[in-house]
């Protein structure tokens, strides 16, 4: 390791939507700040293909173009974009102090304040036919790609709230939403289970899941399994929405940082605030609801404009001291 920990004014760990736009945000206050972008350089979004519904791109973009796009703009203003990823914390408790991040085990950093967005990672059954079709047919957002499967046959895997929601959601634009649900029961409120039981358009299956998913360059077809009988059935799908939870990439920062039972963090009232001072939470990290680009981008921009207030009120005190 370094024998000297390198300074820095504002360091952001994370690089999709809420990282960049916190960026944008820090170094046009002059924060110079400095963006790990992690292990996925520009977040869950380089794994979508088309972006349809983030304001300002009338005929859509795909999400790589998306981040790169983002990445430049950051830069434009001075952020330092690098390569790596934080594997260890020790944030300061006090107003103003300076907190320890360590980058791949071996470079130590000294930040005045850090912005988490480091995103949540999407559960997928890991099947390798599932892998193989991440991109061309199968998703874990039926918000971001649902669109594009309208007045066709979908299906979607997931017993909870998310699930139930997003079936609804896909039923109201495609033509027939098939809903594999592991258990002989839905995890899903008793609300949003009428909700689905009460569309024609949704066929749902209990004890029923994925044996593999058809199709080469796209998705094609499914073949399903009851799970208690063993008889498998083939359908025509072109799209298939995985919706059984997401898992926030949290772990380095807990015994640390407030989280709920989920491992999301706990930001203060409105802002982006953590329980640690010059700790600020932006994105999915710490948004379990949306979980849209946009949604992320705005609590980025926020979390910039909060740790732009911390930082002068240090600067206040320091200077009355």
């Amino acid at each position: 390791m370094s024998n000297q920990p390198e300074h820095i004014k504002t360091l952001i760990i994370g690089s999709g939507p809420a990282g960049y736009t916190a960026a944008i945000y820090a170094a046009r206050a002059d924060l110079k700040p400095v963006v790990y972008t992690g292990l996925e350089p520009g977040g869950q979004l380089t794994t979508t293909t088309e972006v349809d519904n983030f304001p300002g791109y009338p005929d859509g973009v795909d999400g790589p173009t998306m981040m790169v796009q983002l990445q430049q703009q950051a830069e434009r203003f001075g952020t330092d974009v690098r390569i790596g990823m934080a594997t260890a914390v020790h944030f300061s408790e006090e107003v103003g102090g300076l907190h320890q991040v360590t980058i791949d085990n071996e470079k130590e950093l000294l930040a005045e304040t850090v912005i988490i967005s480091t995103g949540a990672t999407a559960k997928y059954l890991g099947l390798p036919s599932e892998q193989r079709l991440r991109g061309g047919g199968v998703s874990a957002c039926a918000v971001c790609d649902g669109f594009f499967y309208k007045g066709q046959d979908v299906a979607i895997v997931g017993g909870g709230d998310t699930a139930a929601e997003e079936a609804t959601y896909l039923a109201n634009i495609c033509n027939k939403v098939t809903m594999l649900v592991r258990k002989d029961q839905m995890r899903a409120s008793k609300a949003m289970q009428h909700r689905v039981t009460s569309t024609p358009n949704i066929d749902l299956r209990y004890n029923t899941e994925i044996d593999e998913v058809l199709g080469e360059q796209v998705v094609e077809g499914l073949r399903m399994v009851n799970n208690q009988t063993g008889e498998k059935e083939e359908i025509a799908i072109t799209g298939l929405f995985i919706a059984i939870g997401h898992k926030p990439n949290t772990d380095i920062f807990k015994g640390q940082l407030d989280m709920d039972e989920a491992g999301y963090l706990i930001t203060e009232g409105k802002s982006t605030k953590t329980n640690l001072p010059g700790v600020f939470a932006s994105g999915d990290v710490q948004d379990k609801e949306y979980r849209q680009a946009v949604t992320a981008a705005g609590t980025g921009c926020m979390a910039a404009l909060d740790a732009e207030r911390y930082l002068a009120t240090v600067e206040s005190v320091e200077v009355q001291a």
